[in-house]
């Protein structure tokens, strides 16, 4: 685990993605672009086929995947005729990197995306294999706890089935809350059990940040931080992941509003990071398309980001 320093502000003045919206996005138009969604082969509950589906359908041509330490729900689609035509995938994968120094982030992560990554690079599965591992120790340790507070859920977790490359996260224990009657949503799951210092949660474990971006750049994607609200207040912070190779900031989040899109952008800007953006859809508070409605992604990422893979060719996507 790599350390990372700066100094703490009060932690009243930092802003949150999970915060209502003041000011929300009004998007001119359907989005063409999401580079940040979620498979039933981690956190999400639509299978890539349907992902896919559901995307195109909703005016999508740009996808990335970017499920939790895993690459399957994109090599899923490999096979000829899986994604609609018209839609160009993008390998991609999410990274929950453990910092240390810096306790008062959001349960004291940073989120690393790696978008355009190569789907077969073995560097980087290896480092996503001991990721997973991490996670199911996690994934077991939490059914403990939640067993300990007579909340069993064993046998409803042994038919979840998967394989080594799914990469089951505490959403899906959540879920199975819910559908247990313990919990009234995900949301109110995680409250109550399983969010940090609730009486279910267990410390993950697994890479630092810049172990992720190296893992990310070493297979040929551009590391991106996301969901990073933070980010005007963390300039000494991103300046040293910069200089350990992050190339993207996630400007464009469906849960920002228009300030913090602007601000977040300005940071972008200034320390010349790769604007993205994506919807970070699960599926466990509506359909993609209803939460596709509140994204915009400006047309313009989406040749900036492919201009900043050189391996990816751009075979289908159009503005």
């Amino acid at each position: 685990m790599v350390e990372l320093n700066e100094g703490t502000p009060a932690s009243s003045a930092l802003p949150s993605r999970h915060e209502a919206l003041e000011r929300p996005v009004h998007p001119p138009s359907p989005s063409t672009i999401d580079l940040h969604a979620h498979t039933f082969r981690s956190d999400g509950v639509l299978p890539p086929s349907a992902l896919v589906r559901d995307a195109a359908a909703a005016g999508v041509r740009l996808l990335a995947i970017t499920d939790h330490d895993t690459l399957a729900g994109y090599r899923d689609l490999l096979m000829p005729g899986a994604a609609p035509a018209g839609l160009q995938l993008l390998a991609g994968v999410e990274i929950n990197s453990i910092t240390a120094g810096l306790p008062e982030l959001w349960e004291g992560e940073l989120h690393v995306l790696g978008l355009g990554v190569r789907s077969d690079d073995e560097g980087l599965e290896e480092s996503l294999a001991r990721q997973r591992d991490a996670r199911r120790h996690r994934f077991e340790r939490t059914l403990g706890r939640l067993r300990d507070l007579g909340l069993g859920l064993d046998a409803s977790a042994a038919e979840l089935g998967g394989d080594d490359e799914t990469a089951l996260g505490r959403p899906t224990i959540g879920r199975l809350l819910v559908a247990s009657g313990h919990a009234s949503s995900v949301e109110d799951a995680f409250q109550r059990f399983l969010g940090r210092g609730k009486p279910a949660y267990v410390p993950r474990e697994g890479m630092g940040p810049t172990d992720a971006i190296d893992a990310i750049r070493g297979a040929g994607g551009l590391a991106t931080l996301a969901h990073f609200a933070e980010a005007p207040l963390r300039m000494t912070l991103l300046g040293e992941l910069k200089l350990a190779g992050l190339g993207g900031l996630e400007v464009f989040y469906r849960s920002f509003d228009q300030p913090t899109v602007a601000a977040v952008g300005a940071v972008a800007s200034a320390l010349r990071l790769v604007p993205t953006g994506g919807g970070d859809y699960h599926g466990d508070t509506g359909t993609y398309a209803e939460a596709h409605a509140g994204l915009w992604v400006p047309p313009e990422v989406g040749p900036r980001l492919l201009e900043a893979l050189p391996h990816v060719t751009s075979s289908s996507y159009a503005q």
